[in-house]
């Protein structure tokens, strides 16, 4: 099983950016997708996730700017990040958690500059 992420980069403070990551290989029954994020000297933080019921969830830091969404047909999640801030900068990561596995993505960096 891989994770491909992708969409990360350099963007201004109040820009936009969209994250996607794809699972691909030989995986059944994803639960949970999700992207966390880790900034230098910081513990890893969960940033959003949804269900396969489409519920979500949301580090408070992200409410309102942040939408995390799933196309079930791709096992694809994406993270659509708007008003960032420059304390949005870090390493995204994603995450699947089905019902015998959790799967991490390589990580994807993002830079917010004010």
């Amino acid at each position: 099983v891989q994770l491909q992420a992708s969409g990360g980069g350099l963007v201004q403070a109040g820009g936009s950016l969209r994250l996607s990551c794809a699972a691909s290989g030989s995986i059944f029954s994803i639960n949970v997708m999700g992207w966390y994020r880790q900034a230098p000297g910081k513990q890893r933080e969960l940033v959003a996730v949804i269900t396969n019921y489409g519920g979500t969830n949301y580090v408070d830091s992200a409410k309102g700017r942040f939408t995390i969404s799933r196309d079930n047909a791709k096992n694809t999640v994406y993270l659509q990040m708007n008003s960032l801030k420059p304390e949005d900068t870090a390493v995204y990561y994603c995450n699947v958690v089905t019902a015998l596995h959790t799967y991490w993505g390589q990580g994807t960096q993002v830079t917010v500059s004010s």
